[in-house]
C-alpha cells in the first residue's frame, strides 16, 4: 500500500470518527432532563419575545431539522452562541483552552519524566523486590479515581499543611513574574492529580514492553560482544521499547482528556473540563457540544497522528492496512 493511500485511510477513518462523535453528543444532550429554553428565554418575556429567541437558536425547530442545522453550521466553522453568556462558543473555548492545553501536557510530561524509569527499573529488577514494588504501585495507581485523588491531595497539601492553593489558576492582585509563580502554584496539586491517574499503565507499559525488547536476539549478541548491561539497556533495548510507549501516550490522551474535566471540577480551575461541568448544570447545549467537538477532535486527531507515525516507522503496519 501506498504512503499517500494509507494517510488517506486514516484520514477518512478519523473524519467518520468525529461525525459519529458529533451525533452521539447532539443526540445525548437532548437527553438531559431539564428545559434547554428555560437557558435562553427570561421567565418575565412576553409569549412573543420567547417564541422569537426560542427560533432564533433553532430551539423550536423538530430534532432532525436541529441536527441539520447544527451540521450545516460546523461545515461553516460556527459552534453558535452560548445560551447563558451571549458570546459566540468559540469564544467561550478559547478562553479556557490554554488552562486545559497546560493541565494535560504539564501531566503527560510528568508521566513520562516518572514513567519510564519507574518501567526500567521494574525491567532491570525482573522478579525482584522493586519489579514487584512497581508493579504493586502500578496496579494501585490504575485503580485510583480522580476525584478521590484531588480531594486528597487538597485536604492533605491545600487544607493541613497549606503548601499549595486550593482552587482557581492563580491568585487574584499578581503581576510580573509573581503572577507566573502563582500559576505554577495553581497548577501543581491538578497536574500531580491528573498524573498519578496515568502514571500507574504507563510504567507497567513500559515494564512489559523493555522486558520483550532485553529477551530479543539483537540483545544476546550484545551480551555476547561484551557490550556494558547498562549501555544495552539504556541506549538499545529502551530505544526499541518506546515505540509501543509513543502509542499508550497518544492513546492515553483521550483518559487524559477525559480525567481533565472531572480534576478541573474538583480544582475550579477555569479550564474547559470545568466549562463543561457549569455547562452541563446550565444546560449550555453550544457549549457543552463545542466542548466535545473540541475533545473529541483532539483525540481523534492524537490517534490519526499515532497511526501514521507508527506506520512510517513500522512497514509491516502499512503491508497489514
Amino acid at each position: 500500500m501506498s504512503i499517500a493511500l494509507f494517510v488517506l485511510r486514516r484520514l477518512g477513518r478519523g473524519a467518520l470518527t468525529i461525525l459519529f462523535a458529533v451525533t452521539v453528543t447532539f443526540l445525548l444532550l437532548r437527553l438531559l432532563p431539564g428545559d434547554p429554553a428555560l437557558a435562553v428565554a427570561s421567565t418575565n418575556m412576553t409569549e412573543e419575545a420567547r417564541a422569537a429567541l426560542l427560533t432564533q437558536y433553532g430551539l423550536d425547530q423538530p430534532l432532525p431539522v436541529q441536527y441539520v442545522l447544527y451540521l450545516g453550521q460546523l461545515l461553516q466553522g460556527n459552534l453558535g452562541t452560548s445560551f447563558t453568556q451571549s458570546v459566540p462558543v468559540v469564544d467561550v473555548l478559547l478562553q479556557r483552552l490554554p488552562w486545559t492545553l497546560l493541565l494535560t501536557i504539564s501531566a503527560l510530561v510528568l508521566t513520562i519524566v516518572i514513567g519510564i524509569p519507574l518501567g526500567v527499573l521494574a525491567a532491570s529488577h525482573k522478579n525482584r523486590f522493586l519489579d514487584r514494588l512497581v508493579q504493586v504501585l502500578g496496579v494501585t495507581g490504575q485503580s485510583l479515581f480522580v476525584p478521590s485523588v484531588g480531594i486528597l491531595l487538597l485536604l492533605v497539601f491545600g487544607l493541613m499543611f497549606r503548601w499549595f492553593p486550593i482552587g482557581g489558576a492563580y491568585s487574584e492582585g499578581v503581576y510580573g513574574m509573581e503572577w507566573y509563580g502563582s500559576v505554577l502554584q495553581h497548577l501543581v496539586l491538578p497536574t500531580v492529580s491528573l498524573a498519578l491517574i496515568q502514571l500507574g499503565s504507563f510504567a507497567l507499559t513500559m515494564r512489559a514492553t523493555l522486558i520483550d525488547a532485553l529477551g530479543d536476539d539483537y540483545v544476546t549478541l550484545a551480551k555476547a560482544n561484551g557490550i556494558p548491561p547498562r549501555r544495552i539497556l539504556w541506549k538499545h533495548a529502551l530505544r526499541n521499547a518506546m515505540l509501543p510507549a509513543i502509542t499508550l501516550i497518544c492513546l492515553q490522551l483521550g483518559f487524559v482528556v477525559g480525567g481533565a474535566v472531572l480534576t478541573e471540577t474538583v480544582f475550579a480551575y477555569p479550564g474547559i473540563g470545568r466549562g463543561i461541568y457549569e455547562a452541563v448544570t446550565q444546560l449550555d447545549f453550544p457549549v457543552l457540544q463545542g466542548a466535545f467537538l473540541l475533545l473529541a477532535l483532539t483525540v481523534v486527531i492524537a490517534n490519526m497522528l499515532t497511526d501514521i507515525a507508527y506506520g512510517f516507522l513500522d512497514p509491516r503496519v502499512k503491508t497489514a492496512s
